[in-house]
């Protein structure tokens, strides 16, 4: 769940990040690798690997919904606290001829919850240099962040890099620093400087196109103006979300409500609307990003709305 708007303050920002701060202070073994979880999807093999996660607070859970069923449903979720955690998990596609990243992490510099992919993937036996492709789905700092370390190096030195277009060309625009408070313009700064260092690597692609074979972008703008999620055939499909589906309860049973993560919230509506409807009817599989970790799940419909069933 991005942050991006302005009904999320810096301040709470902030809060959410002194909660773990003893954490980031505390003995490494606290946070230990997380194995990752392993699958296979028609011709595919998928890894889900923990970048860690992120503490927001709940206040940023769709504060402009009707407050009495908005309680309901976060009490019905468990978010009894001022905060709650996100988890970050990011997937790993293993073809015939390529390894496949979808989305790079937090990298070291945004929580101190998460920025965990390198180790992770490290404990999992997967060497950052046999990474063939890297997809972006979105410059959130939580998504593309992890592409370069300190000394802007790119953490994947052998891959090739796909971006929407319409999400390159909207944070290099001038319109970006209107749509995001001035406090957290270092998003701004951020995702440029992530993306400059993989321009030389850059592939720039739309909705539609192949990635590798049977593994496809998909339009879902609307949470950034340039949004897509990962199509992969096989089986009932597979669906690797990025953003577009968050909260594994309010993104299902309401997703009318509008989140403060979206930069164009009635087209994420939308977007989420069509994409639960066809994760229903067609019973595909998703990765949501996210979601509890590992992410994996279905679609079921509920008293006119819809529910995540973790698979």
């Amino acid at each position: 769940m991005s942050l991006c708007s302005g009904s999320l303050t810096r301040r709470a920002v902030l809060a959410g990040a002194a909660g773990v701060a003893a954490i980031a202070a505390a003995p490494r073994l606290i946070l230990a690798a997380t194995p990752p979880h392993r699958f296979k999807h028609g011709a595919f093999e998928i890894m889900v690997v923990s970048d860690g996660h992120l503490v927001l607070p709940t206040s940023f859970l769709a504060p402009q919904a009707p407050q009495d069923e908005r309680a309901a449903l976060l009490k019905e979720a468990g978010h009894a606290g001022e905060q709650f955690h996100s988890a970050t998990n990011v997937s790993l596609i293993r073809t015939p001829s390529d390894l496949i990243l979808v989305d790079c992490g937090s990298g070291a510099n945004f929580m101190p919850t998460a920025g965990k992919l390198a180790e992770n993937l490290e404990a999992a036996g997967i060497a950052r240099d046999k990474i063939t492709k890297v997809v972006i789905t979105h410059a959130h700092p939580d998504h593309v962040w992890g592409a370069s370390d300190d000394l802007d190096e790119l953490q994947f030195p052998e891959a090739a890099y796909f971006v929407s277009a319409a999400e390159w060309d909207f944070w290099h625009g001038d319109a970006v620093a209107k749509t995001i408070p001035e406090e957290r313009h270092g998003f701004i700064t951020g995702a440029r400087r992530n993306l400059a260092r993989m321009k030389d690597k850059l592939t720039l692609i739309k909705g539609g196109d192949d990635i590798a074979p049977g593994i496809r972008a998909l339009d879902t703008s609307g949470h950034t103006p340039g949004h897509i999620s990962i199509e992969i055939a096989g089986e009932s499909g597979l669906l690797i979300l990025g953003d577009a589906i968050t909260h594994p309860w309010v993104s299902f049973a309401r997703p009318e409500w509008t989140s403060p993560a979206d930069h164009e919230p009635d087209r994420a509506i939308a977007m989420r609307k069509r994409l639960l409807d066809r994760l229903a009817t067609d019973k595909m599989r998703l990765i949501g990003f996210h979601l509890p970790y590992p992410g994996i799940g279905i679609v079921e419909r509920k008293d006119g709305g819809y529910r995540f069933v973790a698979a």
